[in-house]
């Protein structure tokens, strides 16, 4: 039995390292520009420890995390909230997880009187764009803000809301 809840501070080495583990799964590889050469990876607790930024966790019963996923104003528009993070172990895919969550981050949104959530991915993750594309994320000609992985990640979505 998983359940989502807010990170935690004692989430940071189990989320970095899920995060790692899965970017060299898919080739995301921290030299090209990806997620996981972030230098706030192994705190992320505290970058979303503020104010209209939010970051779930997925854990079983016995408190091991699984994954997660969150959203944080877009640098360079704080304007729109941009989708973060959204990483999961294999065991926890296909399970509705990264739904759940978008949809969190949905009403977070919408909660927090924001328009639009932005995200920025790769062909490598297409399971996850169908996702998005069902989910009402419509695929953009450039990217948003300045997020430092525009020149790695070739896919840039928007869902607004309203």
């Amino acid at each position: 039995m998983y359940q989502l809840r807010p990170i935690q501070p004692q989430d940071n080495t189990a989320l970095a390292q899920i995060i790692r583990e899965v970017s060299k799964e898919f080739g995301l590889a921290p030299e090209s520009g990806f997620a996981v050469a972030d230098p706030i990876l192994d705190d992320l607790y505290t970058v979303y420890d503020q104010k209209n930024a939010m970051y779930w966790v997925v854990e079983d019963s016995s408190g091991q995390v699984f994954g997660g996923g969150g959203l944080s104003p877009l640098k360079g528009d704080s304007a729109i909230l941009e989708i973060q993070k959204m990483y999961f172990l294999p065991e926890l895919r296909g399970l509705g997880f990264a739904k759940q969550i978008l949809e969190k981050a949905f009403q977070f949104t919408q909660q927090h009187c924001f328009q639009s959530c932005y995200l920025e991915t790769t062909q490598n993750l297409w399971q996850a764009i169908k996702l998005y594309e069902r989910l009402g994320f419509k695929h953009l000609k450039a990217p948003k803000g300045n997020t430092g992985h525009s020149h790695a990640c070739e896919i840039w979505m928007l869902k607004e809301f309203g």
